[in-house]
């Protein structure tokens, strides 16, 4: 397949509904975990880690199995278990528990993430929380953005994602409980910000997408499977993330590394790469 060709052809429709029924059975096998006694483990890179961690990634790599067969997977665990294979124009990244420190410390702001590549650009992704029992999924390749709620009775009703066109006198900004640092407030000061919210894992992401705030700056490092499904999300609901050139956030690149970036809904923010350099 030359440069040029176009991608083969995906049944979208049967991918997010299976996808879907994938986050929502890891969701609940680390759900049974986060209700026990857990161990805590240490990474190379001083990260936490569990055995929820393990469970959802094993329940979704073995879906994705059946329902991308030779569709390459990028998975958190099995990366830094040294396990990353070849990726092309078309892959998945896959982040099973997203907040593993707020997972750790209960918080319940943590989040099973998928998310499918395509030309460097995330097209497809789901958000789970599980705690919260909070579905958000994107596919901006159909146009579609939605968000349901888990309950007793299953899933509710999905009801649409859009981003708002908020007034530049008084943005929302929703940050990181648990990455703010120096140049994140420098180029927080250097935007008009009414309210500021706080909250973990890839759910700032869905906290634009769903209106609630405008802009989510991060200007620390993350990995790609950190932001996909999120990202995609986002973009689905007419909302984009940049990289610190102020370009579109692009996927595939060295390492799967993310230097900082800023998602944004209906406004336009700075780059964040200036105030990157601050650090």
């Amino acid at each position: 397949m030359h440069a040029g060709s176009a991608l083969p052809p995906l049944d979208r429709v049967a991918l997010g509904e299976g996808l879907l029924l994938s986050v929502l059975a890891a969701g609940a096998a680390i759900l049974e975990i986060y209700a026990q006694d857990f161990a805590v483990e240490w990474k190379a890179d001083h990260s936490p880690v569990t055995a929820a961690d393990a469970a959802g990634e094993a329940i979704i790599l073995a879906d994705l199995a059946r329902l991308a067969p030779g569709v390459p997977v990028v998975a958190e665990e099995e990366a830094a278990a040294g396990r990353v294979p070849l990726c092309g124009r078309r892959f998945f990244l896959v982040d099973p528990l997203d907040g593993t420190k707020e997972f750790v410390q209960r918080r319940g702001d943590f989040t099973v993430n998928i998310a499918l590549i395509e030309e460097g650009v995330p097209t497809l992704g789901l958000v789970y929380a599980p705690a919260r029992g909070d579905v958000f999924f994107g596919d901006g390749a159909r146009g579609e953005a939605w968000a349901a709620r888990l309950g007793p009775d299953g899933l509710g009703a999905r009801r649409p994602l859009c981003v708002r066109a908020a007034s530049p006198e008084a943005l929302a900004v929703v940050a990181s409980k648990s990455h703010c640092n120096a140049a994140t407030d420098a180029y927080l000061a250097a935007l008009p910000v009414g309210e500021r919210v706080s909250c973990g894992s890839s759910l700032k992401f869905c906290l634009v997408a769903d209106g609630e705030a405008d802009v989510y700056p991060r200007l620390s490092p993350t990995m790609e499977w950190d932001t996909a499904a999120g990202d995609a999300v986002l973009r689905a609901a007419g909302g984009g993330v940049f990289g610190p050139d102020g370009a579109p956030l692009r996927y595939n690149k060295a390492r799967f590394f993310n230097p900082g970036f800023v998602a944004c809904g209906g406004v336009s923010a700075p780059p964040v790469g200036p105030f990157l350099k601050t650090e």
